[in-house]
């Protein structure tokens, strides 16, 4: 006997794939990536290894490591049909989420025939720092600075987009960041992905849908919002009397609440952590401190505001507060953030690849079902 069709709104709660890769848990504030809780490895592991963990289920030797790198530094280079486009872009002044978008649905061309999952997967993510890096620099006027053989994923994206070497406490608090948020579950832009591959589609295909899904405010997230927040408080005093104004008119506290975690965003700890240990290293520690004050006043006004709801931290409030101490403009947050996810939406793809089953969901018919034809010439 078949089962009755149940709507359930946004799928809310609907197990829709089994993965190995992240397990979220928003009651008990807890992420697992690649079956290795968050705090254990995102300020240890280097991007490529947190990326091979979880495209083959474990950490790599050295000899995987030194080749997955050399592989990845090899396809980094972007086609010329794809900087003809860019440039193209930058005339029109699009966004840098519209760029991303465009410039990847060209990244294929060339493709072999043979291992094309393999081979796509790594130039994927190889080529989006040199994506985000040129469509930046060119909707600034500036030229294009080629990727660096020699450095590591995150030091060369730092590079590209700004023509020098950056630091080692700055490729670190990259690092850990492009590691937090790698990976979060079956969020909108993963099941786009994980849809698309399931039609036995392409990985460029996939990806370009899981960048369309996430360039969306509600599942983008509001880094830059929440830095825009600290500016305009500016000085610790003035904290409660702007925080206390935006809540009276029903605004929202941008870095603060989140869907899933009814707890402390596990992510917001390991990335206050990094950023505690970049900006202390190699940072402006007033503008730290003045971030630190506002999260605390705006936790006491929203328990004021919002009793009950327990609205903590979230992982956009430190993402601001690292991004923008590494030197990032806010206009380039989210496609930073694409950055890093792309390496999850692609361990995805694998996953589902293997499954070989087609998402094919069922919808409720909710209309008529008796109308009838009216000619044109009597309507």
């Amino acid at each position: 006997m078949s089962t009755p069709n149940i709507y359930v709104p946004g799928l809310e709660g609907i197990v829709a794939a089994q993965t190995k890769l992240s397990k979220v848990d928003g009651l008990a504030g807890e992420l697992v990536i690649g079956g290795f809780k968050l705090e254990t490895i995102a300020n240890k592991a280097s991007f490529e290894e947190m990326v091979f963990t979880l495209w083959n289920g474990r950490l790599p030797n050295e000899k995987e490591l030194k080749d997955f790198r050399k592989s990845l530094a090899k396809l980094r280079e972007l086609p010329e049909p794809t900087l003809k486009l860019l440039k193209a872009i930058a005339t029109e002044k699009l966004n840098m989420m519209d760029a991303l978008r465009s410039a990847v649905g060209t990244l294929g061309l060339n493709s072999p025939k043979e291992n094309q999952d393999q081979w796509l997967a790594q130039r994927l993510l190889a080529a989006f720092p040199t994506v985000v890096a040129a469509a930046w620099r060119l909707s600034h006027g500036k030229r294009v600075i080629a990727p660096d053989p020699k450095l590591g994923h995150a030091a060369n994206y730092l590079y590209m987009i700004e023509g020098k070497a950056p630091s080692a406490a700055r490729v670190r608090g990259l690092e850990t960041y492009l590691n937090t948020v790698i990976d979060h579950g079956l969020n909108a832009s993963t099941f786009t992905a994980r849809v698309i591959v399931s039609t036995a589609s392409d990985f460029v295909s996939a990806i370009v849908g899981a960048i369309g899904a996430l360039k969306g405010p509600l599942h983008g997230g509001a880094p830059g919002p929440a830095l825009d927040m600290v500016f305009e408080i500016g000085d610790a005093s003035k904290a409660e009397a702007v925080l206390r104004k935006k809540l009276a008119a029903g605004e929202r506290l941008m870095g603060f609440g989140h869907r899933i975690y009814k707890v402390r965003d596990p992510r917001a700890d390991v990335l206050a952590k990094a950023a505690r240990e970049f900006y202390e290293a190699d940072g402006d520690m007033k503008f730290y401190d003045l971030v630190l004050d506002v999260e605390k006043v705006a936790l006491s006004m929203l328990e004021e505001h919002k009793p009950g709801r327990n609205l903590q931290t979230n992982v956009e409030f430190y993402t601001a507060l690292l991004l923008h101490g590494l030197g990032l403009p806010t206009g380039i947050f989210s496609p930073t953030f694409a950055v890093a996810r792309v390496g999850g939406w692609l361990a995805h793809c694998f996953e589902q690849r293997a499954a070989a089953r087609l998402i094919r969901p069922q919808s409720q018919y909710i209309g008529e079902t008796d109308k009838h034809w009216i000619p044109l010439e009597s309507r």
